[in-house]
């Protein structure tokens, strides 16, 4: 579809959206209220900065049904974040909304390459948690074989994998290069199986990361980006070119804002992303601030896909570190240290404060090989990277090289940082 065939579609879209909100969301209807503004006053995505943002805070206020459009006899199903710092995030859909998510899966899984033939293992969490049952019902709508093992029992997963023939595997980062870790323990040659392609999300990460499971694994890794708020995984997903992930424009509409300011930022410029839902019935949101931060890059694809794309997430403003005024994001950190190599590609960061000054320390997994090297080579390792890290980011940190296996591994989304500062 042309650039001007999205707009139209979304102008039209977002005008629905808008009624349906303020006919059938009482928060929605008092948020526009206030403004002065009326759903006629919006005719095209160019009134979409007339519209009052969204934040999480709105969707704990109104815990657990209140921002639902549709009466509870209309939901099928609910998600929900894991509430670690209060009454969790809670979503709703209806059958509509998920045969529209399981196509919009189905899309994703289409865009690196798999088909109907593959068998797709899926080791997101079920449950609560968005991924698994987003990836399950993506697969199965592709008609590919799902193997719904969800996370964890890693030793089980290299089995099933190698006995079942899995060729896709879906989960985070993170736990595919702790499956890839485990792989080599147990004496399997994951390059040599049949596992081509890798979807991982639901944490930041970056390229070299990509390249460390592509190599580690023998597979091509995919960059897929979701969250509950909006619908799950499946907003946007890299195709085969990798060179950002295709938003799907006719489920969502994209923005970036200065997260200072909320002004709505060109293509191009880094700032917040913000989403508008298009088709969700349930629970449809309008400019919601998702605390990401990303670019939105509107030139057309080699793979000929007009939807506009989204660089990979760089963070989170909300779980960004400011380190001595200095804003830091992990993937920053996890770049470093895996462009150096040297090292194995496990870290955590430990912030403390020492007197009124942040200490940031570093710790990263060395292999075994250098471990037990001279002490020279550990010296001039950890002064190497405590010069790249200075170089990158500005602020020196401690480097704490450490044996391998020590750092804790994840079955989900890794816990990169320990911030004593809030203890």
């Amino acid at each position: 579809m042309s650039r001007e065939g999205i707009r139209e579609l979304q102008s039209k879209r977002l005008q629905e959206t808008v009624r349906r909100v303020y006919e059938n969301v009482p928060f929605y209807q008092k948020a526009f209220q206030e403004i002065g503004l009326e759903p006629g006053d919006i005719k095209s995505v160019d009134d979409l900065s007339k519209l009052p943002f969204t934040v999480k805070q709105d969707l704990r206020d109104n815990y657990p049904f209140d921002l639902f459009a549709v009466p509870k006899s209309e939901l099928v199903r609910v998600h929900a974040s894991s509430g670690t710092t209060g009454k969790p995030i809670v979503v709703g859909y209806t059958q509509n909304d998920i045969n529209n998510w399981a196509d919009l899966m189905a899309r994703c899984f289409a865009m690196a390459g798999a088909t109907k033939d593959d068998t797709v293992q899926i080791a997101y969490g079920y449950g609560l948690f968005t991924g698994g049952l987003g990836c399950h019902y993506g697969a199965e709508r592709l008609g590919a074989t799902v193997v719904p093992i969800s996370g964890g029992n890693t030793k089980r997963q290299l089995m099933l994998m190698q006995d079942f023939g899995t060729t896709v595997l879906a989960c985070t980062p993170s736990y595919a290069l702790y499956l890839a870790e485990e792989a080599v323990h147990m004496g399997i040659d994951l390059p040599a199986s049949q596992l081509r392609i890798g979807v991982f999300g639901a944490e930041p990460w970056s390229d070299n990361m990509r390249k460390e499971l592509e190599n580690k694994m023998g597979i091509d890794a995919y960059n897929i980006y979701g969250l509950s708020e909006v619908i799950g995984p499946g907003v946007s997903m890299e195709c085969q070119c990798k060179n950002g992930m295709h938003i799907n424009e006719d489920y969502f509409i994209a923005e970036v804002v200065d997260p200072e300011t909320l002004e709505p930022l060109p293509y191009g410029q880094k700032g917040e992303l913000v989403f508008t839902s298009l088709l969700k019935e349930a629970f449809p949101v309008i400019r919601y601030r998702t605390r990401d931060i990303s670019v939105l890059i509107e030139e057309k694809c080699d793979c000929g896909r007009t939807f506009v794309r989204m660089e990979r997430v760089a963070g989170r403003t909300d779980d960004m570190l400011i380190i001595r005024g200095v804003n830091v994001f992990p993937s920053q950190i996890e770049s470093v240290l895996l462009a150096i190599g040297e090292t194995e590609p496990h870290y955590q960061l430990v912030v403390d404060r020492k007197g009124a000054m942040d200490d940031l320390e570093i710790w990263v997994e060395v292999s075994d090989k250098m471990f037990s090297d001279e002490i020279r080579r550990l010296e001039e390792l950890e002064r190497k990277l405590r010069n790249e890290i200075q170089s990158v980011l500005g602020i020196s940190a401690k480097i704490k090289l450490v044996e391998p296996r020590t750092i804790p591994r994840s079955e989900g989304k890794a816990k990169r940082i320990v911030d004593k500062r809030e203890l």
